[in-house]
């Protein structure tokens, strides 16, 4: 049992060595994670990493293997759903059809046998929180993908909980309704203040509504920071190729003497130093690419496709012994395919990683 005490009030949720089993198949391994209170904390990963799974375990709807959640100090992990003092948003809206939105936004409390004045003081507030005021008469067939979304999200605010867990909530949205709703989330949370967890695949709504990333993979945790600390300073190649997009270069080369490496046979500062004559990568994020000034050194690329997007410019190349490559370019000027360039960086903004795919610092 976890105890309430100096070291705990300030976390709304731990995970203690938490692990699943599928029969013989192990797909959480052993996760250790804090979650502070108040905070934003977002699972990340490609399909089949675990994060919908340890969100359902946390929420109560998949049963530990072994392992003890605890949710404000209070060990949770063999209680009901009910008595853990979450709210969930899934993927489906689950709306009652047939009901009002304020009936949809009421029907928990009421089998809560919560007092009717209550009920209609709750309802009234989410509504007012989530500005769907002149939709509560209105039935869920009458409503936008959006307005579902926010009927769906107004029947966790009702019920007051510790923690709202959110499961992929934005994914059968369009585009232009995800980065409305992922701004309408972000500002629930300033005025809430709840602790939020929220799965998602997508690493832009990672970025936009964290305040903590969680990268899982293969049911392990790889990274946990903040959106700028998994960008800036990925802990190993999975997050540093997951988290970005385009994702960042991976250039493949060797150490050489004196803190240089060797990419597509140029020689290169390297951002830190290894054994001469190890295999190692060159990481380097697009935006941190240019195109060489005259007189300045760079890696020698041919363009071979042009991506114009208005504000900026991609530059899709290939390096001398065939590695891909791909830079930003903001200067005037479009860069067609075909030419020949030169690509340069500050070393600084490079990162170093060994065979492993381990980071070296």
């Amino acid at each position: 049992m976890i105890h309430s005490g100096s070291d705990v009030t300030a976390t709304s949720v731990e995970l203690v060595d938490v692990r699943k089993s599928f029969g013989a198949v192990e797909v959480i391994h052993g996760i250790d994670l804090t979650i502070p209170e108040g905070s934003f904390v977002v699972f990340v990963g490609p399909s089949g990493c675990g994060k919908s799974t340890l969100l359902r375990m946390i929420a109560g709807l998949e049963e530990v293997t072994d392992g003890l959640i605890a949710i404000k100090g209070r060990e949770v992990t063999d209680l009901d759903p009910s008595e853990r003092g979450i709210a969930m948003v899934f993927q489906s809206y689950a709306l009652y059809p047939h009901m009002t939105v304020r009936d949809n936004l009421a029907f928990g409390l009421k089998m809560a046998r919560t007092p009717a004045e209550e009920i209609a003081a709750r309802v009234a507030s989410a509504a007012g929180i989530l500005k769907i005021e002149h939709l509560l008469d209105r039935r869920p067939g009458q409503l936008s993908g959006g307005q579902r979304q926010r009927v769906a999200i107004g029947r966790a605010i009702v019920r007051k909980p510790d923690v709202f867990l959110f499961d992929e909530p934005l994914s059968n949205l369009d585009a232009e309704l995800r980065v409305s709703m992922r701004i309408e989330i972000a500002r629930l949370h300033r005025e809430l203040g709840n602790t939020m967890i929220y799965v998602t695949h997508d690493q832009t709504e990672a970025m936009t509504l964290a305040d903590r990333i969680v990268v899982l993979r293969d049911g392990r945790i790889e990274q946990v920071g903040s959106p700028r600390e998994i960008y800036q300073d990925p802990d190993n190649l999975f997050v540093a190729g997951f988290i970005g997009s385009p994702r960042m270069n991976m250039l493949s080369g060797a150490m050489e003497e004196e803190g240089h490496v060797r990419v597509a046979g140029q020689t290169l500062p390297a951002p830190v130093s290894a054994p001469q004559g190890e295999t190692v990568t060159l990481g380097i994020r697009p935006e941190h690419l240019r195109v060489a000034g005259a007189g300045e050194n760079g890696l020698p690329a041919q363009v071979d496709f042009s991506e114009y997007l208005g504000g900026t410019q991609y530059l899709y190349c290939t390096l001398s012994d065939g590695q891909a490559i791909t830079a930003e370019h903001r200067a005037p000027g479009a860069i067609a395919a075909g030419t020949l360039v030169q690509l340069a960086w500050d070393v600084g903004e490079a990162r170093l990683f060994d065979s492993q795919g381990r980071r070296l610092r």
